[in-house]
């Protein structure tokens, strides 16, 4: 047996190499890195390697840093994560700013650090290396909204990681472990430890639950063409990936879940924006999963159904999604818009496109046949087991929307609704559709045999999608939406509006902060720069001949504290005239000679040594 490669370093080392190379070699050694990774792990599960649980283990001020933990749920997070990178390299493999490479596959060798991290530091460290790095995937767009929506992203992850790292340091100091286990949240005779709740905040935020989830819609769709097809997988799977891990069948997040998958499909309704749009779609779909931990309480078939159901619907979702997101990179890459109100009718030039975009479309609205149908109905299917009608409607209804926006409204608005096309177009370069078939591809294999998929999952599967009962009725779902969507097709064009979402709250606010920083706060340092700087002359001048400068002193206190009785007009004059006078005194002060200046040196020190004693 040889030792296991760590697949995230692939992806890290591989990054930094990337300016070394140039034109079709470049393009060979950046599609080669996903498949080096994915290699990896095919001998990992093959028995090739020895990981026996743990791998990777480094002393760290006497604890083990485990950079390699791998097992069932570990390895199905890395298997698509790595097949989504190769997927969306070749995406970008047009892309010729080198940044915008490297950055996007340190965002993919970080989450792979997370997904493999073994302990609470390892954790830590590659959460914040997959922040910074997503937010070049924003900045390299180069707009003003780029480079406001980026900053918003990253304070909010900044916020997210000190969470982070205050529970890590909390829990550590509670239980001495910083193992990367199931967190203590409360029981019948204990408080809430503050350590999970900081932790837990942590991962909600990256998850995009509300009301901590205005960061994704407001990034992503200002994100380049491309960058915006990897910020679609990784942070917000992760996040599912480390909820699993940390919080199964914490109650809380049943409810946020189903929460969270109408509230993106509620604010799907208002977009106009087509990135926007499925941006507000990742929210919905990502509540699915979240309900899913949420239900997943261990030792239980219903908790095993719904664990299983979150980690089978990140997989597919990171894959639709992704597929989606090339589907509307396509128009805005070809175009230059993005906006429902400025295209239509693209279909006449844009019809492979407009086909490989619908597979995702189909996919995430769960229907038979793509890969969203036999993952989303997993976790309803647990809502059903576990007796809870009203999430289970939430969930059903989610699907409704779902299909209404991104299967009907979208494709509409963007391929046909005009009579005429609002603007030219043609196809995307052959790379971008390549991407976009391949991945089409893997959503209907998934759904025509999603055998391939349970076996990955970590707890036995004992679900059938395509039972005669479950399809009967979610045809029927789908079917009844149709109708109701093209009987009201005409009404349903994008509007030109502004959404507002919880980022208003700190929006308003930062530009309050922006504000105080540039008046209040300007002014005030200007204030003690003044001041310092009169002190520093003040010091410079006294030191040139403390003895004339503290005799000087002397007589203009003395003059001073007379002309205030007799004459408080005069003194002002004066004081005017002195500080004229003072420009000329370093010049004027006779300088003193070596010895003496020993003398007040080694005086200065005698004090100071004696003040220390009794402080002391």
């Amino acid at each position: 047996m040889t030792e296991w490669f760590h697949p995230g370093l692939i992806y890290l080392i591989g990054a930094l190499l990337i300016p070394l190379f140039r034109g079709r070699l470049k393009k060979v050694y950046l599609l080669s890195l996903p498949i080096l990774a994915f290699v990896n792990l095919l001998l990992i599960s093959n028995g090739f390697f020895l990981p026996e649980g743990k791998t990777w283990v480094l002393p760290f001020l006497g604890y083990d840093l485990v950079l390699g933990r791998i097992d069932r749920l570990s390895m199905v997070f890395a298997y698509v994560f790595v097949i989504a990178s190769f997927c969306m390299m070749l995406y970008a493999l047009h892309v010729k700013e080198e940044g915008e490479h490297v950055a996007a596959y340190l965002y993919v060798g970080s989450t792979l650090g997370v997904v493999f991290a073994g302990d609470l530091f390892t954790l830590f460290f590659f959460w914040e290396v997959m922040a910074w790095s997503a937010l070049y995937l924003i900045w390299y767009r180069k707009t003003r909204a780029a480079y406001g929506a980026g900053l918003r992203y990253i304070l909010v992850h900044f916020f997210g990681g000190l969470c982070l790292l205050g529970g890590i340091l909390l829990h550590f100091h509670a239980t001495g472990s910083i193992a990367f286990e199931i967190f203590p949240w409360g029981g019948e005779s204990s408080g809430i430890p503050l350590a999970s709740v900081l932790i837990l905040l942590a991962f909600v935020i990256n998850a995009a639950v509300p009301p901590f989830h205005a960061w994704l819609s407001d990034a992503y769709p200002e994100a380049t063409v491309t960058g915006a097809v990897f910020l679609t997988a990784f942070t917000t799977k992760s996040a599912i990936y480390a909820l699993i891990r940390g919080f199964p069948g914490l109650e809380i997040l049943v409810w946020s879940g189903a929460i969270m998958a109408v509230y993106g499909v509620v604010f799907a309704v208002l977009e106009n924006d087509i990135r926007r749009l499925l941006a507000y779609h990742i929210i919905s779909q990502v509540g699915y999963m979240v309900a899913g931990v949420g239900m997943g309480v261990m030792g239980t078939a219903a908790g095993e159904m719904a664990l299983n159901g979150a980690a089978a619907h990140a997989f597919c979702h990171i894959l639709y999604k992704a597929l989606l997101f090339m589907g509307a990179g396509a128009v805005l890459h070809v175009t230059g818009r993005s906006k429902l109100t400025e295209l239509g009718g693209l279909y006449r030039y844009m019809p492979v496109t407009f086909h490989l975009y619908m597979v995702g479309a189909y996919s995430i609205s769960g229907f038979p046949l793509f890969n969203g149908f036999v993952s989303k109905t997993m976790v309803v299917q647990a809502s059903a087991m576990w007796h809870m009608p009203i999430v289970w409607l939430m969930l059903e209804g989610a699907s409704i929307g779902t299909f209404l926006h991104t299967g009907l409204k979208l494709p509409w608005g963007t391929w046909f609704a005009k009579d005429k096309p609002v603007c030219e177009g043609k196809e995307p370069p052959m790379n971008m559709l390549v991407a976009m078939g391949l991945t089409s591809f893997l959503c209907i294999v998934l759904g025509v045999y999603p055998k391939l998929l349970y076996d990955l999952l970590p707890y036995p599967v004992h679900y059938q999608p395509y039972a005669p009962a479950h399809l009967v009725s979610m045809s029927q779902l789908l079917g009844f939406t149709f109708i109701a969507f093209w009987l009201l097709r005409r009404k349903l064009y994008g509007e030109r509006t502004i959404t507002l979402d919880t980022d208003w709250f700190y929006r308003f606010a930062g530009k309050w902060v922006i504000w105080f920083c540039e008046k209040p706060l300007m002014a005030f340092a200007d204030f003690v720069d003044e001041k310092v700087m009169d002190l520093v002359h003040f010091l410079v001048w006294f030191s040139r001949n403390p003895a004339a400068a503290l005799n000087i002193k002397g007589k203009e206190l003395k003059l001073k504290a007379g002309m205030l009785v007799s004459n408080p007009v005069g003194l002002r004059e004066y004081e005017r005239m002195i500080e004229e006078e003072r420009k000329r005194y370093p010049g004027e002060l006779p300088k003193l000679t070596l010895g003496a200046s020993l003398v007040l040196v080694l005086l200065s020190f005698s004090v100071y040594l004696i003040l220390y004693l009794l402080v002391k």
